[in-house]
């Protein structure tokens, strides 16, 4: 999903892709790399994406952010709590890849 997604996101241009395999590697990623938006799944190892994005809003250099979470925890009550921690997104899996595209150029 990863590959696809990375993709996806290099059909716009100007672009560089950042990955991490886990929200801890997110977490070591962040104060080393410039950032624009953050696009992260629920369920990850170590980290979840809920606790990334609860990371992200409460702290002050980063709470700015733009978050997509990208899941397939799709229940309304998933989207709710994702959405009501800071999320500006949420899509659920699978997902149209030009819809990825319109939330990443609206949010940047």
């Amino acid at each position: 999903m990863r590959s696809l997604m990375v993709a996806t996101i290099e059909t716009l241009q100007p672009v560089r892709i950042v990955q991490a395999a886990n929200g801890f590697e997110a977490l070591r990623i962040l104060p080393r790399e410039a950032i624009d938006l953050i696009l992260t799944d629920i369920n990850m190892p170590d980290i979840n994406g809920l606790e990334l994005l609860s990371f992200v809003r409460n702290n002050p250099l980063y709470q700015k952010l733009p978050v997509i979470i990208i899941s397939t925890e799709g229940s309304r009550k998933d989207i709710d709590r994702g959405l009501s921690l800071g999320a500006n997104e949420y899509l659920v899996k699978p997902f149209i890849p030009s819809k990825l595209l319109e939330l990443i150029q609206r949010l940047l």
